[in-house]
């Protein structure tokens, strides 16, 4: 991991904000306050094809009211030929230089991120702002997570009566199965709907992408039935748009 000299012009305040799902209701008061204080905003940008996930950030701090300065950034892409814990090392790495670079000269101040959902949850943007030296003062904002998102958008319990909840990603799904002793699992950060590694006998699924959007789209029911669905939806919802973020939440019966 990474460490950088000096920032120069002093960096002393990192807000990171959580702004939910992409819709604009979704950010707390705390939050629209924050974005309305901050001096800076950094705007992650993803190329051409994500062009709109700079627009949903731009769209929240107008809504927001903030007139803070809106500085950009490249994103870095991950270098799919190392093993995966050293790809994601490298890659905040570069975030965190990208970072430092974008803010050369920026007006002083709290400098804030637009972070989708909860910065605690499933997030790396707190491990990226660890990499800072010297290291300025972390403020988080909690925002409105995909699981609330997403039992709200169906209308069900995130647990069973006293019953465990495992919050997982797709790539572990797949690598060891259904987690043990879990009644209820929900899976982040699956591109692949690794669902389909499982064996659907007695499960449920709950799936949604695009979460309190617009563009919501929602699949429920048997897995076995539900499973094609969803791998319809999800790839039909991308093509649409470019990129799609998705969770969904198992139950076996």
């Amino acid at each position: 991991m990474g460490r950088w000299p000096s920032w120069g012009w002093g960096l002393t305040e990192l807000w990171l904000v959580g702004i939910g799902t992409g819709n604009p209701e979704h950010v707390t008061l705390e939050g629209q306050r924050a974005l309305r204080e901050a001096a800076v905003v950094l705007i992650p940008r993803k190329g051409a094809a994500k062009e709109d996930l700079a627009e949903l950030r731009l769209g929240i701090l107008r809504a927001s009211g903030s007139y803070a300065r809106v500085i950009p950034f490249e994103m870095p892409v991950r270098d799919e030929g190392l093993p995966y814990a050293e790809r994601v090392e490298r890659w905040h790495d570069a975030i965190a230089t990208r970072w430092v670079a974008a803010l050369e000269g920026a007006p002083e101040g709290p400098v804030a991120l637009l972070v989708w959902g909860d910065p605690g949850l499933y997030d790396s943007t707190l491990r990226i702002a660890a990499r800072l030296d010297p290291a300025p003062r972390v403020r988080v904002v909690p925002g409105v997570t995909a699981l609330q998102a997403l039992t709200s958008a169906h209308a069900v319990p995130f647990n069973t009566v006293n019953g465990a909840v495992v919050v997982t990603t797709g790539r572990r799904l797949r690598d060891h199965g259904w987690p043990e002793g879990a009644g209820t699992v929900v899976v982040m950060l699956d591109g692949e709907c690794s669902f389909q590694s499982l064996d659907p006998t007695g499960i449920s699924i709950w799936w949604g992408g695009f979460l309190g959007m617009a563009e919501q789209v929602l699949e429920a029911g048997p897995l076995a039935e539900a499973g094609p669905k969803i791998v319809a939806a999800r790839a039909e919802a991308r093509a649409k748009h470019g990129w799609i973020m998705d969770t969904y939440l198992m139950r076996r019966d």
